[in-house]
């Protein structure tokens, strides 16, 4: 956070019109400026209408947004809904999904407080897992030779692991790398996690944002349900609905039973209530409408449909932008990974260099936000990166 935000500063304080930031955590449109979803309009607009009071929500917050944000996650047809065996809170965005979900875990796993998460993961999980109380341990994830996923040394840590270890998990649109593992490749996940004993932390921040359909992101979630393993899972809505600011998102806990359920709703109100006593209901009321209304609901897919696919449409610019130039590079990764972030294979050195002779900003080890890549400035960012590169 604070590179981000050292990012920031030196992009604000640069004087070059052409200027380029590429360090933002957030969805930009195509013209560089922060994008307000229509469908997020027409929900807004109905909650003011509607005339609602300013109550609290009760503890797990607004009853039907966390409904609906269980079946946007487990789906339709889940058995686990069916069988009334979700507990599920509101959360202060993804952050506060995942600081429940380590302060629930802290306090009632059996089997050991060692949460592994992967190499490199989002900044932010380390302290959060820390700050709960659990010991975090790191997972091979990211092999630099080939910009791409260890899946090898992956499987052998989580076989390697402590038996009965929380195993954190990138639901899809792996953040920093954008780095996926395939379809055939989470069963083989599933596989060893269940084979080890083991317990998956989903953490969901990109659902539909990742490919542009709602359904192909959430498979990983939905094939561990299938499979009978019980897991607990961190929803953001910040990214898939642009409410960054409005800090919406869910926890949620597949459990055994529906006996097992209601102990597990009890535990979790008692953990949230000194946390924060209740959650904020204006962004959860705006996801609500767009969840249970089916003509915004339709809308909504489009236009995260819509926000993925200029994400793919830039990936493939840049590539083909730097092809052209003749660099000696191979730059598939660039086309291959997911998602708003990109890890391009620079070297620190490198991303020095952008900064300081070509005003691009991102960070020291090579991430880049796609957000910030227009059609305005792909050209332009091309040639910064061949110039560094070669």
């Amino acid at each position: 956070m604070q590179a981000i935000l050292g990012i920031t500063e030196a992009f604000k304080a640069d004087s070059l019109k052409e200027k380029i930031n590429l360090g933002v955590g957030a969805y930009r449109d195509d013209s560089g400026k922060p994008y307000v979803l229509p469908t997020v309009k027409s929900a807004e607009k109905k909650v003011i209408e509607s005339d609602l009071d300013k109550e609290y929500a009760g503890i797990t917050g607004v009853p039907k947004f966390t409904q609906a944000a269980a079946i946007l996650a487990y789906g339709q047809t889940s058995p686990a809904l069916k069988e009334n065996r979700v507990a599920i809170t509101q959360s202060i965005s993804g952050t506060g999904a995942l600081r429940i979900g380590g302060e629930f875990l802290a306090r009632f796993y059996p089997s050991g407080k060692k949460i592994y998460i992967p190499t490199p993961s989002w900044a932010n999980h380390n302290a959060v897992f820390k700050d709960s109380g659990l010991e975090v341990v790191k997972y091979r994830y990211y092999n630099k030779d080939t910009i791409g996923l260890d899946f090898d040394g992956m499987i052998a840590d989580l076989k390697d692991a402590s038996e009965g270890a929380i195993v954190l998990l990138h639901a899809c649109a792996h953040n920093p790398t954008g780095i996926d593992p395939t379809e055939e490749q989470w069963r083989q996940i599933s596989d060893v996690i269940k084979e080890r004993n083991h317990y998956p932390f989903f953490d969901m921040a990109y659902q539909g944002f990742a490919s542009g359909d709602i359904d192909k992101d959430a498979f990983p979630v939905r094939h561990f349900q299938s499979e009978g393993h019980k897991f607990c899972l961190a929803q953001s809505f910040a990214k898939n609905m642009g409410l960054y600011g409005e800090r919406v998102g869910a926890f949620s806990i597949c459990c055994d039973s529906a006996d097992e359920k209601k102990r597990v709703d009890s535990q979790i109100k008692i953990l949230v209530r000194p946390l924060y006593s209740n959650p904020p209901i204006h962004g959860a009321r705006i996801a609500s409408e767009i969840l249970n209304d089916p003509q915004l609901y339709g809308q909504w897919e489009k236009e995260v449909k819509g926000m993925a696919e200029r994400i793919i449409t830039m990936r493939a610019a840049l590539r083909k932008n730097l092809e052209d130039l003749g660099s000696k590079h191979k730059w598939n990764h660039i086309t291959d990974q997911i998602g708003m972030f990109a890890y391009t294979g620079l070297t620190p050195e490198q991303m020095t260099r952008l900064a300081e002779e070509f005003s691009v900003y991102a960070t020291k080890d090579g991430r880049i936000s796609v957000a910030g890549i227009t059609s305005h400035n792909v050209k332009r960012l091309a040639e910064c990166i061949y110039k560094v590169t070669g």
